[in-house]
This record gives structure tokens, sequence and C-alpha cells, in this order.
């Protein structure tokens, strides 16, 4: 069986220059129209992306966090929001059109990951868990542990629902299908699971990555599934047959990976090629460590541009731009 929706062999990827550490997290806004990046310099920064490609692409540096910007998310009923967590123990809210910090939230442990509730009321920042998710409705809460199963929880109760056995080995990252039929999960085992949302059962496994898969994600259509590890490429695969359909070749570690929820444009991010002969001499002979690429085309080839042992530290409501603890 063939795949036809997609055509890889148009697939071109442009780099972004900017972040003076490694990568570690990346994210779209609602429309497609900004990328989001949390580096080991403390920072983020904020891209503009031309759809089409064209135009100059700016970026606007985010500063203010002491530590490490682990993950970052965006408000998903507002293009111009944006929330980072920090080893410094704190969350920032900041108005990506000036790069100002709106909110500083103080907490009590170093934060991991951080992502909205689809309907962007409220915002789950976790310092235990590998990673935390809604489903599409917010009617369901995931957690992937580090013995190899996913809770699944109910919301707002936050009762348990199920424990899936998912993987031999620890579960690292989880995305949720757009469409919501879906949720895959990354292990340590070095699979991806796909999981069925309404039946809780498990479809498939993706296996051609060969180390701990760290990042995750469904493309807009939900058609398609990139995923990432230390091999150094990033895979691509048809959700329904399995099937890998491409790998974009990688300089180094990828720690991110995120699909453009308008487009098929794939931002990847991770460690900078040169930084294994850099990190103890500093800066390397280009000024960066952090790789951050897109890659994407259209069929026509035009380039788009956890008090329980799984808590979760905090769960703060977000409306109308207020934090309320």
């Amino acid at each position: 069986m063939e795949e036809k929706a997609f055509n890889f062999k148009n697939l071109s990827s442009r780099e972004y220059q900017g972040h003076k550490k490694k990568v570690h997290s990346v994210a779209w806004n609602c429309l497609g129209t900004k990328l989001a990046s949390g580096s080991v310099d403390h920072t983020a920064r904020v891209w503009n992306i031309d759809a089409h490609g064209h135009g100059k692409v700016k970026d606007i540096e985010l500063k203010g966090h002491a530590d490490s910007v682990d993950q970052l998310c965006w408000d998903p009923k507002h293009p111009d929001v944006v929330a980072t967590a920090a080893g410094d123990k704190s969350v920032r809210f900041w108005d990506a059109r000036s790069g100002k910090c709106t909110q500083n939230v103080e907490l009590s442990g170093e934060n991991i990951n951080i992502t909205y509730k689809p309907d962007g009321t409220h915002i789950a920042v976790g310092n235990k868990v590998n990673e935390i998710a809604w489903n599409t409705t917010g009617e369901l809460f995931f957690l992937t542990t580090g013995n190899g199963t996913v809770e699944v929880l109910s919301y707002p109760s936050l009762k348990v629902l199920h424990t899936l056995m998912a993987h031999t080995a620890g579960c690292y990252c989880i995305a949720i299908d757009p469409i919501g039929r879906y949720f895959a999960v990354g292990s340590a085992d070095s699979l991806v699971s796909l999981w069925g949302v309404s039946d809780i059962l498990c479809i498939r496994t993706f296996t051609k990555l060969e180390w701990p898969v760290r990042t995750i994600s469904f493309n807009y259509t939900g058609e398609y599934i990139a995923s990432a590890s230390e091999d150094l490429f990033v895979d691509i695969s048809n959700v329904q047959t399995g099937r890998s359909v491409h790998q974009i070749p990688c300089k180094a570690p990828m720690n991110s990976v995120e699909w453009n929820p308008k487009y098929n444009l794939l931002a990847y991010a991770g460690d900078d090629k040169n930084k294994y002969q850099t990190d103890d001499a500093g800066i390397g002979h280009n000024g960066r460590f952090g790789e951050l690429a897109i890659a994407g085309c259209r069929e026509d080839g035009v380039w788009l541009e956890e008090q329980q042992q799984f808590t979760f530290t905090i769960e703060v409501e977000a409306g109308s731009g207020q934090l309320l603890l």
C-alpha cells in the first residue's frame, strides 16, 4: 500500500541560529505563525515564521529565567501568549509581541514539563513525572512514569481510570492526536506505542529508533507521527500503517520535535553538532550550541514554511490573563 498524501521527496530543511547552548523544547502557537524555543542558555526565543517562507525571519529573546528553560507551551486560544517552565522553580508568562514577562510564578520544584488545557483555562506544571497531557476535550489527563506505565485520570476529579503497562522501560514522552482518536507514548525501550483514546488499547508500535525516545509529535491531520532520540535522524511514520515514510538526518541528538498546527512543517531541535568538541572550551566558532531547524513541503514541493506518587506540582487557572493560585 503506497503512501500518497505527502511527497517527502520534496521536503527541505531550514536552520535557525540564536541559542548559545542546546535547545530543550520547541512549540508552535495556535496559528502556526510563531515558533518558541527554550534552551539551557536560560532563555526562550520566539521566531516569526512566514508560512510561505518569504521575508526575513525575526526572533525575540525572552530573558528572565535563572536556569535552563526546560519546556514551554502556547496558550491554545491566544497566539501571542507563551508560558515557560524552568529549572529555577518558576513559570513565566510572556507577551510574544513585546518579549515582556507579564507574570512570574514561583513554585516548589524544578519544573520539567508544562502544558495548557485545550480550552486555555488551566495549566499543569510537573516536576516529578516525565511528561503530562490532556486529551483534546480536556476530560482525560495523562501522566507518563519512569516504571513504564501511563496513568490515565479523569479531569477535573483526577481519579485514576487506568494504569497502563505501556512499556518495559520508563515512559518519557506523550503526544495527543489533534483529531482526538489516539495518543502515543515514547519510551526508554526505544519504542513508540499508539493507543486508542476511546478504548485505551494499544494499536501498534513504531520501531525505527534504536535509542530511548525523547520526543514525539503528530502532524495537524493526525496522519503522521514524528519521533526522535539519540539516533541521528528524526523518523516520520504513517499512523495508520505503522510504516516509516521518511527520515530527516540530524547533526546531533534531538530533544524536541513539534509539527505545525496548520501546515506540514516540522520543527526539531537539540544539541549542536559542534557541542561535543566545544563543551570544555566554551562557545564554538559559530557562536552557538543549539540546533533548531524546520523541515516541510507541500505536495507541489513549495516550501511552507504528579500527594500521590504521580503528582504534578501545580494546576493553575489562566483565564483572562490572570493566574490564580
